[in-house]
């Protein structure tokens, strides 16, 4: 049944469709900034933007972008690279989009001036005018930076369009290493949107073609698809190694469940229990392939989250399975693997639904967080269905097959040795096995033991570990642990850049990379949006717009607006009317305010009365290199001075809707599931045997956690979307492995704290160490996939996978050796001299009539 629904399920990969949204992947879904856009694009939309493109200024919409350097650092601004920018520039404007009846070029699809003409960046306009000074010799002409002047009059802003700047005095540009162009195409309907995106990818096909006959410059293109394809690379790049990871866990599976006895060899059950984990997974993805879901490149992690799961569950049966008699019937021995192991199986799988529930929750603001703990959900409920069905038929069959003394892998009778011993060599070596009736008294009657895990375990291992010797050290190790672990812990950084989530050589990764090289020196500009009409001609309004603008570069009308009006010494009792009637009459004419149309809404009133109803201005903030941290600062900087500003006022810029409270949105999941796993293991105390197993559980879960997430940041990880849902799962990895050796430990009587330990991990070590080995084996081909994703999917991962690892094989098993429960023997209820003894004796007759007698000794 499981692999019929697996099959009828995995059918529905025809309606297979991937995620081309990443800002509905990754930006919080319940975000302040996504409210200030639609308020921006309803005030100025982005055809009234006009010369003010500067890098993404309120909605990146369709684009292509590219950065122009050199190899040995030249200047650009210098004849031979001016000349060959233009060029570039004019094969970009040549580009066509041929569709059914007629080519698109730039023209048809650019953003338009007021004279019908394409808006292009300024410093096209500067690179003319420098060239046409140039074949006049003229030598006055001066760019200066981040401001300068075009002939026409206007002031310009190129901080985003010139890096690697030198300047001379009083600003002066003398050299620039790194020059920007930015091409804005419209998109307001599907055919425009579609044509956008057809010529942003034969831009980026112009671009490569024409560095290829330049090789002295270096060009780094970039396309608002430029993202989401790049997103989505790391499934494409991810294909062989994923495969390379399957065929690795398959062998070790398999071997792991491999004795010399080729009767009590479980090889078949190895790969049935990978098999059962890969059926939840492909049933799992054919629901949400039906229920409309989407691919994306995170759906990565689900089969390592199953991994963890499903194979340390098969596991643990087979180790119970070797715990049996084997002198039982296989119903008997089917019926003990289950009342042993299925009670903790089933108690870690709710933990599992219970953290990934929560993740999966309207209260998680990150929708690729959702939607991959709704996906997990799925499939780990599944994957519990199909252990109980699947796996514990096929645990049945290789059970009649060992009872009937039949070869593990092929099935065949093994033959009594004496027969054996007229074969070959290499045959006799095939059909090792031992017969239940040639084992005596004097040989242990545990034929398991000959497994090379357990042997392992019971003759080195547990005695070691256990050593009185060797205890300082590891308490000695676990404090360099938490010591490196708290070191980490306090330099954690959140991790907003967009970059972490795509494949590495990528435009996505060598663009960011560039623009952080030569354009770090200015933020990218914000917009300050005044959305209330206020008296513009009040000296006290002018100074309190003016007092939230310190410290900034303006690139706006307003500051010189200001100053205008004071040197026509008219700012102070100006009439509102007279005010109106300057601006659209005197202002308009002035050079400096050829657009203030742009900046400026006007709105006229019933007796013809105009009035200013919003306006804006731009913000750059001088920022530090490979700071990213500054510009989340200055959004909450802003944010705060707009709620106690006299002045409504409201700041934007594309980036703030991936910024905005990422952090508090990125932690919600993990918070939120670390508070239900301490909830239930709190109410589950009062249910269990021994509330010592869930104090245990929870300061172990606590020690993992807060170790994976020092190493974590030590080892250049930030706190994203990605390494917060694998410490999600780390809560449950943590649980899966210690709550075994916790319960055993935790509930033995008799004997001493060692005696319990090296039995907890007789019991359960295997279990443990063949997941563990399969799990590690799986991960190391993900080390090597060319990706950002993956590399930090790869290291969360494996620190979780080791970390656990060092808990359960080092920390518990030595910190239990003297810490509480205590193992003292429980007194006797009566003397040994004045026992009781009964004796009972059966007797049948020919009736089959059951006649006890009780004998009586005292």
């Amino acid at each position: 049944a499981p692999v019929l629904i697996s099959i009828l399920l995995g059918a529905s990969f025809s309606r297979y469709q991937v995620e081309e949204s990443v800002e509905h992947l990754l930006a919080p879904t319940h975000s302040l900034a996504k409210i200030e856009r639609n308020l921006v694009d309803s005030l100025f939309p982005v055809n009234r933007s006009k010369h003010r493109l500067y890098s993404d200024l309120q909605t990146p919409g369709r684009y292509g972008r590219v950065i122009i350097t050199s190899f040995r650092k030249a200047n650009m601004l210098d004849q031979h690279h001016t000349e060959l920018i233009l060029k570039l520039h004019s094969a970009v404007t040549r580009i066509q989009v041929q569709r059914p009846g007629f080519n698109y070029t730039f023209a048809h699809i650019c953003i338009l001036n007021n004279d019908k003409t394409c808006i292009v960046d300024d410093i096209v306009h500067v690179l003319e005018e420098l060239k046409a000074a140039r074949s006049s010799n003229r030598t006055n002409f001066a760019i200066t930076y981040p401001i300068t002047h075009l002939k026409d009059g206007r002031e310009v802003y190129n901080g985003h369009q010139l890096g690697g700047v030198t300047v001379h005095s009083k600003d002066r540009v003398k050299s620039a290493e790194a020059i920007q162009l930015t091409y804005y195409l419209q998109a307001i309907n599907s055919l425009n949107d579609m044509v956008a995106e057809k010529w942003e990818s034969i831009f980026c096909d112009t671009v490569e073609l024409f560095q290829k006959s330049n090789r002295k410059v270096k060009m780094y293109p970039f396309t608002s698809s430029s993202l989401k394809e790049d997103f989505q690379k790391t499934s494409r790049v991810s294909e062989r190694y994923l495969i390379t990871s399957l065929v690795l866990v398959v062998t070790l599976a398999i071997l792991c469940c491999s004795m010399q006895d080729c009767v009590r060899s479980k090889p078949w059950l190895g790969l049935l229990g990978l098999l059962t984990v890969t059926l939840a997974t492909l049933t799992a993805a054919g629901i949400i392939n039906l229920t409309g879901g989407k691919y994306n490149s995170t759906f990565l992690g689900i089969p390592f989250v199953m991994l963890g799961h499903g194979l340390y569950g098969t596991f643990e049966m087979l180790s119970s399975w070797r715990k049996t008699r084997e002198d039982q019937h296989v119903k008997e021995r089917t019926a003990a693997v289950f009342a042993d192991s299925m009670l903790s199986f089933s108690l870690t799988t709710a933990m599992y639904l219970v953290t990934f529930g929560i993740g999966a929750s309207p209260f998680t603001n990150i929708e690729a967080a959702r939607i991959f703990c709704c996906n997990s959900c799925i499939a780990i409920f599944f994957n519990y269905l199909y252990v109980l069905s699947f796996y514990g038929s096929s645990l049945v069959f290789t059970g009649y097959i060992e009872n009937n003394y039949q070869h593990s892998i092929f099935c065949r009778k093994v033959p009594k040795p004496e027969v054996l011993q007229e074969k070959p060599a290499w045959y006799r070596f095939l059909l090792t096995a031992r017969f239940s009736e040639d084992t005596t008294d004097s040989e242990e009657t545990n034929t398991y033991e000959s497994h090379l895990l357990v042997w392992f375990l019971k003759r080195y291992y547990c005695d070691w570990i256990t050593n009185t010797y060797v205890k300082p050290f590891v308490v000695l190790f676990y404090l360099v642990y938490i010591s490196f672990a708290l070191m980490g812990y306090l330099q954690v950084s959140e991790g907003s850049d967009l970059s972490n989530i795509v494949a590495t050589a990528t435009r996505t990764i060598e663009y960011t990379t560039a623009q952080q090289k030569y354009f770090s020196n200015y933020s990218p500009v914000i917009g300050f949006y005044i959305y209330e009409s206020i008296e513009y001609w009040n000296t006290s309004v002018q100074e309190d717009v003016l007092e939230y603008t310190k410290g900034f570069v303006r690139i706006s009308w307003f500051e010189s607006y200001l100053n205008y009006l004071r040197k026509l010494n008219i700012s102070t009792g100006l009439p509102k009317k007279n005010f109106t009637d300057m601006l659209r009459n005197s202002f308009l004419k002035a050079p400096q305010f050829a657009h203030f149309s742009e900046d400026i809404i006007f709105s006229k009133k019933y007796n013809n009365e105009v009035d200013v109803v919003a306006s804006r201005m731009f913000l750059v903030a001088k920022t530090m290199e490979t700071k990213r941290e500054e510009l989340y600062d200055l959004l909450e900087t802003l944010r705060k001075l707009s709620l106690t500003s006299k002045v409504k006022f409201i700041v934007f810029n594309p980036s703030f809707v991936y910024m905005d409270r990422y952090a508090s949105s990125v932690g919600a999941p993990l918070q939120n599931s670390c508070i239900s796993a301490l909830f239930l293991l709190f109410f589950s105390a009062f249910l269990v045997a021994d509330s010592l197993i869930n104090v245990w559980l929870t300061l172990t879960v606590a020690s993992v956690e807060f170790g994976v997430i020092g190493f974590m940041t030590l080892w250049k990880v930030e706190l994203d979307c990605i390494s917060v849902l694998c410490l999600i799962y780390g809560i449950n990895y943590t649980i899966d492995n210690c709550a075994p050796l916790l319960s055993t430990f935790v509930l033995g009587k008799e004997f001493t704290r060692t005696k319990w330990v090296k039995n907890a991990l007789e019991v359960h070590g295997v279990a443990i160490l063949q997941s563990y080995l399969c799990y590690i084996v799986g991960l190391i081909p993900l080390a090597a996939v060319p990706s950002n994703l993956t590399r930090t999917l790869f290291r969360c991962l494996f620190l979780i996978a080791l970390v656990t690892f060092f808990h359960c094989f080092a920390i518990l098993p030595v910190i239990l050796t003297f810490l509480p429960p205590s193992k003292k023997k429980r007194k006797e209820k009566k003397n040994p001299e004045n026992r009781e003894e009964i004796e009972c004796v059966e007797m049948v007759d020919m009736d089959s009539t059951r006649v006890v007698d009780q004998i009586t000794t005292v």
